[in-house]
């Protein structure tokens, strides 16, 4: 079967972007060490700055430290020089981006960022131009061609400023001890919010919602408490309090096509012994891994001493839109 143009044209695009990625890792030596150090050692905010294609790379980049732990925005130069150089300060730091070095709204701006003594980190392709020049630190982003066939279009290039100002990023997260926990501070909207931050306490039941019998309750009336309170399980204690077993809808038709009689047995004779549990500490997300990993449906949260105190299984997750 013959390929289609358009898919031969599409795999050597991405060819060239990949060799472009493997040469700029190849070259990243101690410019990019200092880099790393400039941003960790600066004591206001990170702003960054670019023309065209370049304005759309700094201001993903500009994101990506914000929600990272490094304080960040995006300047367009040309608006900067009418006004907007003003939300430049000292104890700042630039990152100005500019495939050439040469971009007349970038170099325009450089003379006041020098005179307010602002740290000027450059990603260029030219170390060599005014821009590189200017820089107290400037990193090659350079690529041997663009991947459009005129070698016109920004596409390696871009694609390699935008993985220097991801490696920058995640570097610097690592040497600042950025937890999870931090990034889901920066992230309390839509679904990653939720993954982050949503805890087994805020979703389970508890209380009178709890499904629980004793281990000696007839297995008819465990059914009549498991419909009652709509979990799809029942969770059976001992003569102490404390959670010795589940019986959930799955084992129902399990014990029916074993025969067993559920008028005259004893849930505890059918109940799964040690079943999963969780503390109500536990992130809602690690649960549905959890579910997962055993082929759940439900599990019950226990105190430190092992009785029950609350249960969710997967509709409460889907609900809270962390599953």
């Amino acid at each position: 079967m013959t390929e289609s143009p358009f898919v031969a044209d599409g795999r050597a695009v991405i060819a060239r972007e990949h060799q472009a990625l493997a040469e700029l890792g190849q070259r990243l030596d101690d410019n990019f060490a200092r880099a790393c150090h400039a941003l960790l050692e600066c004591a206001g905010r990170v702003v960054v700055v670019g023309m065209g294609k370049s304005s759309h790379i700094g201001g993903k980049i500009a994101s990506t430290l914000a929600s990272t732990g490094t304080p960040a925005f995006f300047v367009h130069p040309g608006e900067a020089s009418h006004g907007d150089l003003g939300m430049i300060m000292p104890g700042d730091l630039v990152i100005a981006i500019s495939n050439s070095g040469e971009t007349p709204e970038v170099l325009t701006i450089l003379p006041i960022i020098k005179r307010m003594g602002v740290t000027l980190l450059a990603m260029t392709g030219r170390t060599a131009s005014s821009l590189g020049a200017a820089a107290d630190v400037c990193l090659d982003v350079s690529v041997e061609r663009e991947a459009c066939p005129h070698n016109l279009a920004p596409t390696a290039s871009t694609t390699a400023t935008l993985a220097m100002g991801d490696a920058l990023a995640v570097a610097v997260l690592k040497a600042r001890d950025f937890s999870a926990d931090d990034f889901a501070r920066s992230h309390p909207g839509g679904a990653l919010g939720r993954r982050l931050l949503v805890y087994v306490r805020d979703v389970m039941h508890t209380g009178d919602a709890l499904p629980l019998v004793t281990h000696t309750t007839s297995l008819l009336d465990a059914l009549a408490e498991m419909s009652a309170k709509r979990l799809g399980m029942i969770g059976i204690i001992d003569d102490d309090g404390l959670l010795c077993g589940i019986y959930t809808d799955g084992d129902l038709r399990r014990s029916l096509n074993q025969g067993v009689d559920v008028n005259r047995c004893e849930v505890g004779s059918v109940m799964v012994q040690k079943p999963h549990t969780i503390p109500a500490t536990t992130l809602a997300a690690e649960v549905v891994e959890l579910m997962q990993r055993h082929s759940i449906n439900g599990v019950f949260v226990v105190d430190a001493d092992g009785r029950p105190a609350g249960a969710l299984n997967a509709l409460d997750l889907i609900r809270a839109g962390v599953f």
